[in-house]
Order: C-alpha cells, then sequence, then structure tokens
C-alpha cells in the first residue's frame, strides 16, 4: 500500500522584496493513511509553507511529491484544482467564510467546482448537524460565534469527503473552551478514518495528534509518534485519484454557470449603493442609445413624410437659372412656361407618367378682421396625386372648377390657426387680394422645410391664379411625374431638349432648370440617417465610459476579495472558473444596468414627445442593440479584472492582508 503522501527532498523559496527567504531546505516526508498529524514550530520556521506544499496550495520549488503514488509535480494548475476539490478538505485560521452568503451556502460551496449534480442542499445540513450546528442553518456567518463559525469550515471541509483534512491553526483565533470542542470535532473525525494534518504552535493542541513533527528554519528535526499509536488504514487506493481533476463536460459548465450567477447577484446586493453607482454609467449609457436612436427614427419618419409631399420620382421645370432662381432678372432671361409645353412634356412616353403646370406668388388673406400674408399656389387637376397634397379635410378641386376659373380655395393648416382659430374654414369665404374664395379643404401638415412653413399656403385653380388674381398669362413651374426611377436622367435630357427646341434657346442659355426631387429626398435621407449615427455614436460613448467604471469597480472587487478568490482555489476552482465568476459578475452588472437603462430610455422617449412635441419612434432594433452592447461591454471590459483573478495563486491570494 502506497502512502497516501510523500515529499522527497523538496525545497521551497520566497523572494520578499528584495530578500530571499528559504521556507523549506530539503524535506522529506511520508504521511499514511489515518495519521492525525501535528506540525509545530517557531515563527518562520517553515511549518504553514509544508502545510501548503502538502495541500495543493503551493508548489516545490525542487524536490518530488506524490499522492498515492502519483507525481504532483507533473500536473497543470488545474488538475491540482481537481486534486484540491476532490483529496483534500482545507480548515483556516481566519474561517475564510464568505458573509454574504448563508452558512448551508458556504458548506456546499466546494460541490460548485465538483461537477456533480444536484445542490446538495441537505448534505451540507447534514454536514452541520455533524458539527452540532443544526439549529443554526438559517444564519449567516456574521450571526454565529468564532467557534461556530470554525463549525461551519469543518463542515465545509467534510462535504467532498475528502481523503486527506488540512487545517492551519484552527484553534489560532478560538477560546480554550472552543479550542477544545473543535479538536474533538477534528480527533472524531481521525478516528472514522479521516487523515488530518494540522498546523498549531500550541503544545496542548498537538496533544491531541498521534503524530508531532517539529520544524526549525525549513527543516524537520524531530518525528515523534505517541506509544501505541497506529495508523489506520482507510484503503485508499492509486485508481482513487486517476480521475481527478479531468471535470469536463456541458452540464457541469451548465450547473456552474448558474451557480456562478446566483452568487454574481448576491456580491452585487451585498453593496448595492456601489452596484447602483457602477452600473449608473451602462444605465445612462442604455438610456442614452434607446432615446437618441428613437429621436432620429422619429426624425427619419417625419422626414419620410414630408418626403412625401415632394411626390415620387418627381420633376420639377422652374423658370430662371438655378443658381439665381428668385432673384431679378434681366428681359429674356426667364423662360416662360406655357399649357403647350405641359402637354408635350406629358407625350414624352414612356418615360414620363403625368405633367401639370403651376403659378405661385405672394398674396394677402383677410377673413372678417383678421388678415394674413401667405404664399400663394396655382395648381392643376392632376397636382394632388403627384404632390400628395389632397386634402385631409374636405375635397380637391374639380376639372369643371380648374376649367371655369373657380374661386375655390384649399388653406394649409398654419393659414387655419392664423384666421380661423379652431373653427371649422370648410365652407367659409376668403379674400385673396380682395377677391373672395370659398374654402373647400384643408391640406394635409406637411411641417417646416427648413425656413419656410409648408403649411403656410393657399392653392387655388391654376386658371384662376394666372387670370383673375396673379394677372399672368404663362405658367412658372411644370411638375413632370417619371415613369422609373431608373429612367430620371434620360427624362430630364428629354425634357431639356423639348423645352429648349420651343422655346428656340441655346445649349447655355440659363432662363430655365430642371430640380431632380429624388435628388433632393437622397440627400434629406442621407442627412436623417447620418444624424441617427451621430446620435447613437454620442450614445455609445455613454457606454464606453460606464464600462470604464465597471471595469473599474471589477478591478476594486478584485483588490477586496482577494482572500475569497484564495479561497475558491483552495476549494477546488480553476482560472476558467475564476474568470467565468467575475465575468457573469461584470455582465450580471451590465445586463441588469442595460435593462434599467432600456426603461428609462423608452420613458425619456415618450417624454420627449409628450412635452417637446418631438417625433420620436422606439424600434425593436435599438433595444436589441443596446442590450447586445451592455452585455458586449460586461465582457470586454469584466475581461481584464477576470483574468487577474484567476492568475492569483491560491497560497498568495489567502496570505493577502
Amino acid at each position: 500500500m502506497k502512502p497516501v503522501l510523500e515529499l522527497r527532498d523538496v525545497y521551497r523559496t520566497y523572494r520578499i522584496g528584495e530578500s530571499t527567504v528559504q521556507a523549506l531546505r530539503g524535506v522529506s516526508l511520508t504521511v499514511e493513511a489515518g495519521e492525525f498529524i501535528a506540525i509545530m514550530g517557531p515563527s518562520g520556521s517553515g511549518k504553514s509553507s509544508l502545510l501548503q506544499i502538502l495541500g495543493l496550495l503551493d508548489n516545490p520549488d525542487k524536490g518530488e511529491f506524490y499522492i498515492l503514488g502519483h507525481d504532483v509535480n507533473t500536473l497543470s494548475d488545474d488538475e491540482q484544482a481537481g486534486l484540491r476539490n476532490n483529496v483534500a478538505g482545507f480548515v483556516f485560521q481566519q474561517f475564510h467564510l464568505l458573509k454574504r452568503m448563508s452558512i448551508v451556502d458556504n458548506v456546499r460551496l466546494p460541490h460548485i467546482y465538483s461537477g456533480l449534480s444536484g445542490n446538495f442542499t441537505e448534505e451540507a445540513k447534514k454536514r452541520l448537524a455533524l458539527v452540532g450546528l443544526e439549529n443554526r442553518i438559517g444564519h449567516t456567518p456574521n450571526q454565529l460565534s468564532g467557534g461556530e463559525q470554525q463549525r461551519v469550515a469543518i463542515a465545509r471541509a467534510l462535504i467532498r469527503d475528502p481523503l486527506i483534512i488540512f487545517a492551519d491553526e484552527p484553534t489560532g483565533n478560538l477560546d480554550t473552551k472552543n479550542s477544545l470542542e473543535i479538536m474533538k470535532i477534528l480527533q472524531e473525525l481521525n478516528e472514522k478514518g479521516k487523515t488530518i494534518i494540522m498546523v498549531t504552535h500550541e503544545p496542548e493542541i498537538a496533544t491531541f495528534a498521534n503524530r508531532v513533527i517539529t520544524m526549525r528554519d525549513g527543516q524537520i528535526v524531530s518525528d515523534e509518534r505517541k506509544d501505541g499509536a497506529s495508523s489506520p488504514v482507510a484503503g485508499y487506493k492509486e485508481s482513487d485519484i486517476d480521475s481527478l481533476g479531468g471535470r469536463t463536460g456541458s452540464l457541469w459548465k451548465d450547473r456552474r454557470f448558474i451557480g456562478f450567477t446566483v452568487q454574481a447577484f448576491q456580491a452585487i446586493l451585498a453593496n448595492k449603493m456601489r452596484s447602483f453607482l457602477s452600473m449608473l454609467g451602462i444605465l445612462v449609457g442604455v438610456a442614452s442609445v434607446i432615446a437618441m436612436l428613437a429621436l432620429g427614427e422619429g426624425a427619419k419618419k417625419a422626414m419620410q413624410e414630408q418626403l412625401k409631399s415632394m411626390g415620387s420620382n418627381m420633376l420639377a421645370i422652374m423658370a430662371g437659372s438655378s443658381m439665381f432662381h428668385g432673384a431679378a432678372q434681366g428681359s429674356g432671361a426667364v423662360a416662360r412656361f406655357t399649357y403647350n409645353d405641359v402637354d408635350n412634356i406629358a407625350k414624352i412616353t414612356p418615360l414620363i407618367k403625368n405633367a401639370v403646370g403651376g403659378v405661385s406668388g405672394s398674396v394677402r388673406l383677410v377673413h372678417e378682421n383678421r388678415n394674413w400674408s401667405s404664399n400663394m399656389g396655382g395648381v392643376g387637376y392632376e397636382y394632388g396625386t403627384m404632390r400628395a397634397a389632397l386634402p385631409s379635410v374636405g375635397r380637391w378641386f374639380t376639372r369643371e372648377e380648374i376649367q371655369a376659373r373657380a374661386k375655390v380655395a384649399i388653406v394649409g393648416v398654419t393659414v387655419v390657426r392664423e384666421l380661423f382659430g379652431s373653427t371649422n374654414p370648410i365652407g367659409r369665404t376668403i379674400k385673396i387680394n380682395r377677391i373672395n374664395f370659398t374654402i373647400i379643404g384643408i391640406a394635409p401638415a406637411k411641417g417646416f422645410s427648413g425656413p419656410r412653413d409648408e403649411d403656410d399656403m393657399v392653392m387655388v385653380p391654376v386658371t384662376t391664379a394666372m387670370y383673375r388674381v396673379l394677372g399672368k398669362d404663362y405658367l412658372s413651374t411644370i411638375y413632370a411625374e417619371v415613369s422609373n426611377p431608373a429612367s430620371m436622367q434620360q427624362a430630364k435630357s428629354a425634357i431639356d431638349a423639348l423645352i429648349r427646341k420651343n422655346h428656340h434657346l441655346k445649349a447655355d442659355d440659363e432662363s430655365f432648370n430642371i430640380r431632380d426631387m429624388t435628388e433632393i429626398q437622397q440627400m434629406l435621407t442621407s442627412t436623417t440617417q447620418t444624424m441617427s449615427m451621430l446620435l447613437g455614436a454620442i450614445a455609445a460613448i455613454s457606454l464606453v465610459v460606464g464600462g470604464i467604471g465597471i471595469m473599474n469597480i471589477m478591478l476594486v472587487s478584485v483588490t477586496e476579495r482577494t482572500r475569497e478568490i484564495g479561497l475558491r482555489k483552495s476549494l477546488g476552482a480553476r482560472k476558467s472558473d475564476i474568470m467565468l465568476q467575475f465575468l457573469v459578475e461584470s455582465v450580471s452588472m451590465t445586463i441588469s444596468g442595460g435593462i434599467i437603462g432600456i426603461l428609462i430610455g423608452i420613458g425619456m422617449s415618450l417624454l420627449l414627445s409628450y412635452f417637446a412635441g418631438w417625433a420620436v419612434q422606439t424600434s425593436i432594433y435599438s433595444i436589441l442593440l443596446a442590450s447586445v452592447f451592455s452585455v458586449m461591454t460586461g465582457l470586454f471590459f469584466g475581461l481584464w479584472p477576470a483574468r487577474k483573478a484567476a492568475e492569483l495563486k491560491p497560497v498568495e491570494a489567502l496570505r493577502y492582508e
């Protein structure tokens, strides 16, 4: 039967600042199954370093170390973590209990890293009953005395039914009464076959052991057995550790992920104010993303509605140069279009679908004791459909009214507000340049186009405008609807050639211009998209700032919880376990902030819409984008703290002050 533990000529050296400390100098030791060993010696003798190497918390610099005949020096860090979880149970002088967890959760903590199914609550309660704490199950460590906390630590050490129990000064922080109770528990465990290796500096505590090893200056100076003491053999075999350290499998990963998620929220709730302040950056960032994208989408939708009013695939043929349109020009500089031009353009098939002429001018409107200066447009029958101008209330002009030069008008909502207030204007009479007109409709609201109010207008039949109001015998504008957007440039060339031919204009004559409405639409659409991206980018900066805050607080958390990390590693946590735990905690924090931020962002959008009157539209895309961004922020900014935590050595982490 091979010994449980065997050291052969082991050395361990530490560097403290610029000095070197030789903790172990050629130590050789054999531990048989069922022994109760007390390691004694003055401070600095190397007894704790020996215990840490035996418990796989540290590795020797030189020498051989075997567990049931297996060479430990050939094992990776993760394989050694697996051995710690299955072979070793640790009882520390400082107890190392997690105060935010109940004592039941503390006891069953090693099972998170075991790979076994089940939550082991009942088993944890049995272990607590074994150490006399069955009546304290619902308590947390802060509600227990020092002796009771040490009993919880012993119960935790027993939960995996380890081969060996390592106790580092288990009574160092206890009074005499509690010390004796703890030692009686360890003695009873030894009598049941457990191998116990204990470090102590108290001779009266060492009397409970059946083998006492004394160390000085990193060497064993004596190794004494009590008279008549035997080493009960527990029947350990090499096969007992053949599979240890090889925990893999998706089920285990799923279970540990759930366990880490629960513990992540326990850690978040343990520091509520700090967690909230850490999440605040993510919360503001996500809320900003939602609100800004909603504002951008709303502006885009409003712009699309405005673009509809321009008509689809529309060309506007206007008198005068495109550069100086509207400025005073000399004689012959402005083309004067006729109905013949409109008819000829409409006959350009199949390029042109429809064409209509119009005139415009400034007018004075009067109703009773109110008057208003506005813009008048004389329009043809097809204009309403081509320019999406059909009245929202009332009706459009009939062909007969246009032919008869009828004195009927369609007014915009701004004119209605200024002249009629909240009164329905349909059927009422207004004076346009002192001529009475009957209102037959209200044009659909279009909003502003740059500085111009598109709703501050009045439309009348084109013949009425020309011959009754403005005194014109020519058209100033022709609108042509192109059949296919792909033919837009071809249609422009055909119309340009036709106008020049009809009016005998030279190729360089700029007395008219053709405006492509689709170019304006594309420009406005591009501007809106750019604005949306800019707003989203500004909001994303808030997320990045929030992520930096998360990373900062996670780094602080790693520093504050260094001993906890050491404890988890002593219980069998691998590097990947520690990384996953802190990543889950970081992502949980960002997701929590993200969810709250989504709700606040939607609320902000509604408030902007209600109080400011801005057009907003919250989309599923923006919510998904903010959610994904918050998760990625947690992963990205949590990766460095998680890796820093995973790289900590168990023994160094447990010693951290």
